[in-house]
This record gives structure tokens, sequence and C-alpha cells, in this order.
């Protein structure tokens, strides 16, 4: 597999055909010779779902905007990562993402939120917004899709990128889309096995240990573990 040149922020880079702008921009920053690119949806381990488009970028020649996750860098290709079209775009999607969910518990996106100066006010308050009930119905984590930003990692880790468990998946259409075990069973009536990989993908707090959420309540994980025992005791 031959090599290909590109130029990204000003700087000339040869990396093996294949690699991604953004795999590609990885290496610049390592050197400290260009800014981060910003992700949520991907995940070094996943299949890039090139979904949230916080990570786009601008190359010449281009009509739009592309996702550097998944665009695979060409030869002679020109990419601007931080361009103020660039700044502008992330932006007016972090703001939106405020308008839709709670992201109290997303410190990556607060982060990008405090960089890129988005107001998360910025549509105000008379808007509808993705709110669902809190799913409690298993001993090991809770199920809060009001702070779900759809970035499919959830179902990446339960799928084919890690569990083959396929637990959970993507229900619904338009602005009722959702994450959902099939036919909406329980979780403890799903093909879950508790690895908790779902869990460890989640970017926004959508999916929390129930340790870590009693901790972060000051209750007492004694307390925890009768009432799991009792919901058993109920269930069996």
């Amino acid at each position: 597999m031959s090599d290909i040149t590109l130029t990204l922020d000003g700087q000339m880079l040869t990396v093996p055909q294949g690699t991604t702008i953004l795999q590609a921009a990885q290496q610049l920053h390592a050197q400290g010779l260009a800014p981060e690119i910003p992700t949520v949806c991907y995940h070094p381990h996943f299949t890039p779902p090139s979904l949230c488009r916080v990570c786009v970028v601008e190359v010449e020649k281009s009509r739009v905007l592309v996702q550097a996750c998944s665009r695979v860098a060409e030869n002679g290709m020109v990419v601007k990562t931080d361009s103020p079209r660039v700044q502008l775009a992330r932006k007016v999607l972090l703001e939106m993402l405020h308008s839709a969910v709670d992201l109290s518990d997303a410190p990556e996106l607060q982060s990008f939120t405090q960089k890129y100066n988005a107001d998360p006010n910025r549509y105000g308050t008379g808007i509808e917004r993705r709110e669902f009930p809190l799913f409690d119905d298993n001993p090991f984590y809770l199920r809060d899709y009001s702070k779900c930003i759809l970035c499919w990692r959830c179902t990446q880790a339960c799928g084919e990128d890690v569990q083959w468990t396929f637990a959970i998946h993507r229900a619904e259409r338009g602005f009722e889309t959702r994450i959902s075990t099939f036919e909406a069973v329980p979780i403890p009536e799903s093909t879950c096995v508790y690895c908790g990989n779902c869990v460890q993908a989640c970017p926004t707090g959508a999916l929390q240990a129930k340790r870590a959420a009693w901790l972060e309540q000051g209750l007492d994980l004694k307390q925890l573990v009768r009432v799991s025992n009792l919901e058993r005791r109920e269930k069996g």
C-alpha cells in the first residue's frame, strides 16, 4: 500500500493510504503541530458512524464540510481543521444539542461548549426537548435517554463492534428516535449480559452505572445491594 501526502493546517504530512483525516490530524496534534479535532460519536475501537459532525473540517474545493473521522485522506488534499467556518459549524451544532437534550453529565461536550463559545440557551426555552422517563429496571445501570445525543456508541459496543449481544438498538424515527431494547422489553428480559460496555461507551451519562449514581447521591451502597436483592426475589 503506497503512501499519500496531504497538507493539513499548513503542514505537509505523508501517511499510509487509507488513513482518515482524523488519524492524520492526530499525528500532527501529538507533535504539537495542529489543534485537536473534537469528536463525540467517534470511538477508536468502533466503526466511525459519522453522526455527530463535531469533527467536521474544511477541505479545499469541497462544497461542504466533511467528517474527519470517516473521510479518507487523499493525495494532494488541503485541509483546514480549525478555520472560522469550521468553528462556526461546531458552535451551532453544540447549541442545537443543548437545545434538545440534557448535557449536564457530558463533560466533553461541556468542554467543547466553552471552547467554541457556544451559548447553551441560544434557542431559548420554548422549544420541544427530547425527554423520556428514567429506566431503572435492572440492578446494574440506569437508562436516561433525556441525556442521549444518539451517537450510537452504546449500540456499537453492544453489537458487532464489541459484544455481539444486540440487547439495545435504534428505535423509532425522526424526533422520536431513541435507544431501546427489542420490543421495548425491560433489560432483564432482553439479551443483555451486563458486560458494561455500553455504559463505558456512553459520553453523556444517558447510561450510568447504578453504583456510580448512588455514590453521587451520597447513598449507602449496602442499601443498593439490599434493594437489588429484593428486586431479584420479587421477579424470581
